[in-house]
């Protein structure tokens, strides 16, 4: 039972039925399935980057391109269906997950072959590609008007009473948990995190490693293009701005640490719904849009503080056994 309640998700996802209650004991609407449901397909997108950039962490690099990718690949697809409605919605996305897997890799080859850090590339490439959707668009939006009644209506769609939004979601999370658990591949991003020059003597060749990370939240990035732009039916350069500190406070909060090798699935996808959650919950209680940035900030900073106080106990732990063996 204790080392259960050593585990970081147990208390992530406590700490989200905490404030559950707690706003459903002043509101009690904010407890209905409904509404519950609601926080959980708005929070969809967001645990999908996370899980994206939750590979790239946990081989010690960073993605700050990802909401920039996601601009770029949703006015793309915007235009492309404007342009020509007649083609099938799967295809889009699949142009979508390519395009985005392209971006990505674009990062992940100039951090593998030219040894750029990947804090440096992924700054250059946020500035990048957010200056192609204007180049592209000419500053110009996509709105509803021009956009096909199939691009719009397929997320808003439901099967077995979740929206398609969710499952979009669910499947994601499943692909990542076998990626990261019962693959070599996903082995190897923890493994490089951990000690990357130990993992050159086993085998991994660090560099591929890494541009496999980048490819794949590129990937991700690509398909939230679709995802983000037929769900709030409108493309333009603003999309997703700044979003990208988002996607890295849920990975924080879900106890990835930004040193490398140390996350899981799980706790990605509980940083995401606890801000998912606690978004949703500020304006219910009334708290002001500056002291909602405020305690989404201090939220962050306690999960770092947190983390870093976990891995400093692994590491004492070490030391003492250590002692006793000498």
């Amino acid at each position: 039972m204790t080392r259960l309640f050593r585990n970081r998700e147990i208390w992530l996802a406590l700490a989200i039925i905490a404030v559950i209650v707690l706003v459903t004991w002043r509101f009690s609407r904010f407890s209905q399935p409904s509404n519950l449901l609601t926080i959980l397909n708005d929070t969809s997108i967001l645990m999908m980057l996370a899980l994206g950039q939750m590979v790239v962490i946990l081989t010690r690099s960073i993605d700050l391109s990802m909401a920039s990718n996601l601009a770029l690949t949703g006015m793309i697809v915007a235009m492309v269906n404007a342009a020509f409605p007649m083609i099938p919605i799967p295809f889009l996305i699949a142009g979508c997950i390519i395009v985005g897997g392209a971006l990505g890799a674009f990062n992940g080859i100039l951090v593998w072959k030219l040894d750029i850090p990947p804090i440096v590339v992924t700054l250059g490439t946020l500035t990048i590609f957010r200056g192609l959707v204007f180049v592209i668009s000419g500053g110009a939006w996509v709105n509803a008007a021009q956009m096909s009644p199939d691009f719009i209506q397929l997320q808003r769609g439901s099967l077995i009473g979740l929206p398609i939004l969710t499952w979009f979601a669910i499947v994601v999370a499943a692909l990542f948990f076998v990626l990261m658990t019962r693959t070599p591949m996903g082995r190897s991003f923890y493994a490089i995190g951990v000690n990357p020059t130990a993992s050159v003597y086993t085998g991994i060749n660090v560099g591929r490693t890494k541009f496999l990370a980048f490819v794949i939240s590129g990937a991700v990035s690509g398909l939230c293009g679709y995802l983000w732009i037929s769900r709030y039916v409108i493309a333009s350069v603003e999309v997703a701005s700044g979003y990208e500190l988002t996607i890295i406070a849920a990975c924080v909060i879900g106890g990835v640490s930004i040193a490398g090798g140390i996350g899981t699935v799980a706790g990605a996808l509980l940083g995401a719904l606890f801000l998912g959650v606690v978004n949703n919950a500020l304006p219910v209680i009334g708290v002001s849009p500056f002291w909602q940035m405020a305690i989404s900030g201090a939220a962050i900073l306690i999960a770092v503080v947190l983390n870093a106080r976990g891995e400093t106990r692994k590491g004492r732990i070490i030391l003492k056994k250590a002692e006793v063996a000498a």
